[in-house]
């Protein structure tokens, strides 16, 4: 059974992982970050991404996945990125 994780976890993990992600994932630009209330004002959006980038493994096992997530790999992030419109606001995130 999927379990669906609570509001505040999910904003606290999102917002703790948009910052490593930001440090992490940057290259020439500055990846824009957002605050927990920005994220939840935006969830029903249909312009919202949300992408766990957990490992495989984790993923799999997981019984906590935040309802209308997909999963990417991390590591391939240049074989998938480009499939998602450019209109769209992705948020990649890990928990």
């Amino acid at each position: 059974m999927r379990r669906q994780i609570s509001t505040n976890t999910f904003l606290l993990v999102t917002v703790a992982l948009a910052g490593l992600l930001a440090f992490s994932c940057a290259t020439t630009e500055e990846v824009p970050r957002m605050t927990g209330d920005n994220l939840k004002g935006m969830l029903a959006s249909k312009d919202l991404v949300l992408i766990d980038v957990r490992a495989g493994k984790d993923w799999d096992s997981s019984e906590m996945k935040i309802m209308g997530a997909v999963r990417e790999d991390p590591k391939d992030f240049n074989s998938w990125y480009a499939k998602y419109p450019k209109g769209k606001t992705l948020v990649l995130y890990c928990a």
